[in-house]
């Protein structure tokens, strides 16, 4: 009798790198394969790889000797963004049998007739501009909340940015399929649903292959909102040009969309935003802002920003984080800025050096801490509904989020496993750690 295959994962990156990991577990495990955690022994690992950033690179090839260390036979896959725009790279790292690109890592299965072990890696990866069709995934990671894909691809052009090269152009889910897929979430008890995508404000583009909007983002979350077993819905990223005031008014008045709101800023200034090609200036990410907090005061709102892009000055970072201290945001996304191949940004002048990059970031980082703490404090003395996760950590608390995503962690219970309760916060800690009240027994610790 042959024992059954076993399958490990490792997933780098963002959100939906995540749902289609769950995607392409799922189609294994429709091979027959058992899915196991990464650091386990498998016959096979799968590594979902990123490259927004050069430490996402720089990972992959420790990622690739952990899994070696744990089977030294085991066929070795990589798939996503990397192995996209890099795949004679990745099939040369020490260990990796296949290199899958864009529309390739979706048939992985086809691949796995033969599991011997390559002396150099095999590569199956098509031009970019091959990659024009939709692929619907979705991720359960703790049994309590789902990363749900609606829209995938980019039609922007930023010049430090290589998704596009990475995923081709924009293109999205047939809203009937959304709603599906979140009828299908529903039904497994998973209390929360966050929509995901490269750039899900431009979602209707591309949904029955053309490149007209069949529907807008304001469409989907109406349609979403009405899905009966889902208790909230987030928006993860979103652009500040793409954010529009019907949408902020809708999501204010929903049954379930929560007041929690991640809009990419990259730079507070107008001139490093130019450089960069953004679609908009300070003022309309200011505006938003505003619009959000007016009618939803209590909403948390997070930024991602580059720091050290090329021909930023001491004077220009300083307006960034000018910027940033003055508007009443929640917490801050730092990303330091490292030269892509194939960017336009690549081959600016004015670079600025590493340890400059690396003093800037450290000075966001910590503006960062400070948001968070103020937007914690601003929260005492409410009461809020905490979603706890499923599984205990080390020290035997469950965690859990607030709507407007405080974070919350609570002493084991069988009762507030994968649950909704109403807590009043009460008073931070030293170690910015705030103590609530359950509406039950116990106090509640809400962690930074």
């Amino acid at each position: 009798m042959h024992s059954q295959k076993k399958v490990g994962f490792y997933t780098l990156g963002c959100k939906l790198n995540f749902s289609e990991t769950s995607t392409i577990a799922r189609s294994f495990e429709h091979e027959g394969f058992l899915r196991v955690a990464f650091d386990e022994y498998a016959d096979v690992y799968v590594i979902n790889t990123c490259t927004v950033t050069e430490n996402a690179d720089k990972r992959f090839s420790q990622i690739v000797k952990q899994a070696l260390k744990t089977n030294s036979e085991a066929f070795l896959i990589a798939v996503g963004c990397y192995a996209q725009l890099k795949p004679e790279t990745l099939a040369r790292v020490d260990g990796v049998d296949l290199v899958l690109g864009a529309s390739e890592k979706f048939k992985i299965t086809d691949y796995l007739n033969d599991l011997t072990k390559n002396d150099l890696g095999v590569v199956h990866s098509c031009e970019i501009e091959e990659a024009n069709f939709f692929v619907d995934s979705y991720a359960i990671g703790d049994r309590t909340r789902a990363f749900l894909k609606v829209q995938d691809g980019c039609d922007y052009k930023c010049t430090y940015c290589t998704i596009p090269l990475a995923r081709g152009i924009s293109r999205s889910d047939a809203l009937n399929n959304v709603l599906k897929n979140a009828k299908s979430i529903a039904e497994q008890n998973i209390k929360e649903i966050v929509l995901t995508g490269v750039n899900i404000g431009d979602y209707g583009k591309g949904e029955f292959g053309n490149k007209r909007h069949e529907h807008t983002f304001l469409d989907l979350v109406k349609a979403l909102d009405d899905v009966e077993g889902i208790s909230r819905l987030r928006i993860s990223s979103i652009e500040p040009n793409l954010l529009l005031d019907e949408t902020i008014t809708f999501v204010a008045n929903s049954k379930n969309f929560v007041p929690h709101f991640h809009i990419p800023l990259q730079s507070g200034s107008d001139h490093l935003l130019s450089l960069m090609k953004r679609r908009y200036k300070t003022s309309l990410y200011k505006d938003r802002v505003n619009a959000i907090l007016e009618l939803m005061p209590d909403a948390c709102i997070g930024v991602d920003v580059i720091v050290g892009f090329p021909g930023e000055t001491d004077e220009l970072f300083l307006e960034t984080y000018q910027f940033l201290n003055d508007l009443p945001i929640s917490y801050l996304h730092v990303f330091t800025y490292s030269e892509r191949d194939h960017t336009e940004a690549a081959g600016f002048g004015g670079v600025v050096p590493l340890n400059v990059r690396k003093k800037r970031s450290k000075m966001l980082r910590g503006l960062s801490v400070k948001k968070r703490r103020a937007f914690y404090e601003s929260q005492l003395g409410k009461t809020k509904t905490v979603l706890f996760e499923h599984d205990a950590t080390e020290d035997g608390y469950l965690l859990g989020f607030t709507e407007n995503y405080v974070r919350v962690k609570h002493l084991f219970s069988e009762e507030l496993q994968n649950s909704l309760k109403e807590i009043r916060l009460t008073e931070i800690d030293g170690d910015g750690i705030c103590l609530g009240q359950l509406k039950v027994k116990n106090p509640l610790i809400v962690s930074l």
